[in-house]
């Protein structure tokens, strides 16, 4: 667990100085092809850490639950799921 936070902080900070760079390029009026090709990679990271977050949550949060046998606590963590799951389709 501690791998996959050092992990997802370590890409978050990359993408914060992506995007302080982004700025910069607008501010020095950059080719807009250029600047298109980075918020493009920017995405891709945002995905990764997303997938990462996803990935954790279901090997701890949801197998936990499955465990307990709390059928109100996995009842939850499903919902929580499918509500994010819906957000993403629209």
């Amino acid at each position: 667990m501690a791998d996959y936070r050092q992990s997802s902080i370590n890409r978050l900070r990359r993408i914060e100085g992506q995007v302080r760079g982004l700025a910069q390029m607008i501010e020095d009026d950059r080719y807009c092809i250029d600047i298109l090709h980075q918020l493009q990679a920017v995405k891709s990271a945002l995905a990764k850490v997303e997938s990462q977050v996803l990935k954790s949550h279901a090997a701890h949060c949801v197998a936990d639950a499955i465990r307990s046998g709390d059928a109100e606590d996995q009842k939850a963590k499903f919902g929580e799921l499918v509500e994010l799951f819906e957000k993403v389709k629209r």
